[in-house]
């Protein structure tokens, strides 16, 4: 199975209701979506969003990088050699994690199709099925308790909770949805970086004060502080996860070896694809340190692909953060994966096994329009 042209695409899928974080607000699920296609006639899928503000990559800047560099190590070379081609894309260009992402995707979905069974089942899995929890944005108290009730109406006992956009506002947050769930559901809570260490540790104080058990807190300080991540963890019973801090595998090694973080957010947008991804679940279980895996506002190109790594990787990765498709008022791929509430079940056919997708823009001259 022969490279033979990537080709590229947008897809746009409303949300539900605004997405809302300590960093940024979206409406859409907006997706940058890379096809490969071999001369046999395979096809396969990746795609990317645009995260300027955590990875610093636009739909702009991976196009154009896959375009001038990246796809010149894939064009005319055999899909089998899935190892070499993955190292060469991580060597082509420093960074642009969420390109090399998109491609990798691509490649994994062929590979696994000219090995004729699902990508879970490529990569040695052989669980089919998933629970994923459901975010919550940031908002006022009244519209994050109505939006926990239709989180919960529809399923989900997992919910993650966005705050870190102002400390005492936040705490009243926290309890207040932890009262209203009472114990119906568990609390993840995501900060986005939004806090510093002194303001985390009175924070975390305060909710577990109350008698409030938090499943994780993810990333309460900005990414280059581990200093701070390590004085929190010294101070608070809650465990406290790496998101923005853990994009490679090298990084996930210094979190680890200073005990900075009980927990690894592992991201494909973060890692540049899924060969980087099962490295740092590598590190972290040589420190028996549990890996969620998780997405950026993604749709369900993207966050299949991370399905199934998380499907074969069952031993690393026992946490699920993935429901992007979920966020969206509809999913339009025909034939992968399917979200349904919480439950993602994989699909039984070869690669990612996507046989069309709804609404597909295909995209020319390079530009994203």
């Amino acid at each position: 199975m022969i490279i033979q042209s990537v080709r590229f695409a947008r897809l746009s899928v409303p949300l539900h209701t605004p997405f809302k974080t300590a960093l940024r607000t979206v409406t859409h699920i907006d997706d940058l979506v890379l096809i490969i296609d071999t001369r046999c006639g395979r096809r396969g899928y990746g795609s990317a969003p645009s995260t300027p503000v955590i990875t610093g990559d636009t739909h702009q800047s991976i196009l154009s990088v896959i375009e001038q560099v990246l796809q010149h190590q894939l064009i005319g070379q055999h899909i089998q050699d899935i190892n070499r081609l993955c190292d060469d894309l991580a060597a082509a260009v420093v960074g642009n994690y969420s390109a090399k992402a998109a491609c990798e995707i691509a490649l994994y979905d062929l590979w696994s199709q000219s090995l004729g069974v699902p990508l879970y089942q490529a990569l040695g899995g052989h669980q089919s099925e998933l629970k994923t929890d459901v975010t919550i944005s940031v908002d006022s108290i009244d519209k994050m308790l109505s939006d926990c009730d239709r989180a919960m109406s529809n399923g989900f006992d997992v919910l993650k909770i966005k705050i870190g956009n102002e400390l005492e506002q936040d705490i009243k947050r926290v309890q207040a949805i932890a009262a209203h769930v009472d114990s119906k559901a568990s609390l993840r809570l995501d900060v986005n970086q939004g806090w510093d260490a002194k303001q985390s540790v009175r924070a975390l104080q305060a909710i577990e004060s109350q008698g409030i058990v938090l499943e994780l807190v993810e990333q309460p300080v900005p990414a280059h502080d581990i200093d701070g991540l390590c004085y929190i963890s010294e101070r608070v019973q809650s465990k406290i996860m790496a998101d923005e801090s853990a994009f490679s595998a090298k990084q996930v090694l210094t979190l680890l070896a200073r005990g900075a973080v009980d927990i690894i957010n592992i991201k494909l947008m973060k890692s540049g694809g899924l060969s980087r991804a099962i490295r740092i679940g590598e590190v972290a279980a040589t420190y028996d340190c549990p890996c969620m895996i998780g997405c950026m506002l993604e749709g369900s190109i993207a966050v299949s692909a991370a399905a199934h790594l998380a499907a074969a990787k069952t031993r690393q990765i026992s946490l699920i953060d993935l429901d992007g498709p979920a966020l969206g008022q509809y999913d339009p791929i025909q034939g992968g994966a399917t979200f349904s509430g919480p439950v993602i079940s994989l699909n039984q056919t070869a690669g990612l096994g996507i046989a069309a997708i709804d609404g597909l823009i295909e995209l020319a001259d390079g530009v994203w329009q």
